[in-house]
């Protein structure tokens, strides 16, 4: 815990030192990616056949606005708190929309607010690591791993069974899913405080990066990291889960 609070501080020092910038086409996409778009489909979908219950396109979208908000709101502004609070707020929103369009009230409201504030941190620490690798270039990084990891998560929940599972644990977007999957139907606990451990242990080993950039040799770290806490997502019960008709479908049943 203290290294990772020591990595924090580091990270917010190297970032402070850079101007707060506000490109209008990395705040339009934070905006489109962190709510607009999300939103959008989640009013579309509510009451489509695929959504036999109004929270089932509430996780993957709730999670696709936690990753647009926080990375590209982080790599746009060069602050990692930035994108915390961009998070949150854009999660917030979402939840809010997605209860006004039939979803029953939380049933672990606790558990909700825990899940999207790590899975904030996590995503504003990439897109933070991204400000400082590619400087005023970086939010387009962030833009076009939004736009990847969000492409698969959708393409999972509308056909199930389409990608393979091997590549869907390997997604932080996918971790994010099922946390708050799980916080809305009370399904899957053992799965979710693996996502939510892999959430955060994706963090520590970014914030490291970054505390000790430009080195790149800790790169190779972090993918250790990313693999390892993939192995415990899969370990942790994915498997058995995808083995009996896919988690995006099991995550989502009463």
């Amino acid at each position: 815990m203290l290294g990772a609070l020591t990595s924090v501080a580091a990270m917010t020092s190297d970032l402070q030192s850079r101007p707060i910038t506000w490109p209008w086409l990395a705040w339009t996409f934070a905006a489109l990616a962190g709510f607009l778009a999300p939103a959008s489909f989640m009013a579309v979908t509510a009451g489509s056949p695929q959504a036999t219950e109004a929270g089932a396109a509430a996780a993957p979208l709730l999670a696709i606005g936690l990753m647009g908000a926080g990375m590209i709101g982080a790599a746009a502004a060069g602050r990692f708190w930035i994108g915390i609070v961009l998070a949150v707020l854009a999660g917030s929103g979402l939840a809010a929309l997605a209860l006004t369009l039939g979803m029953p009230s939380l049933p672990h409201p606790v558990f909700t607010a825990l899940a999207f504030l790590v899975a904030a941190v996590s995503f504003a620490a990439r897109g933070a690591l991204f400000a400082l690798s590619g400087g005023a270039k970086g939010w387009w990084i962030a833009v076009a791993v939004v736009a990847g990891e969000a492409a698969i998560i959708l393409t999972a929940w509308k056909e199930p069974g389409a990608l393979p599972d091997w590549l869907l644990v390997l997604l932080p977007a996918q971790w994010a899913t099922m946390a708050v999957g799980a916080s809305l139907t009370g399904a899957g606990e053992h799965i979710a405080i693996a996502t939510l451990v892999a959430l955060g242990g994706t963090a520590a080993a970014t914030m490291l990066v970054a505390k000790l950039w430009p080195r790149r040799w800790t790169y190779a770290v972090m993918f250790t990291t990313w693999i390892a806490l993939s192995a415990l997502v899969w370990h942790s019960g994915y498997a058995e889960q995808a083995q009996g008709g896919g988690v995006q479908a099991a995550m989502f049943e009463g």
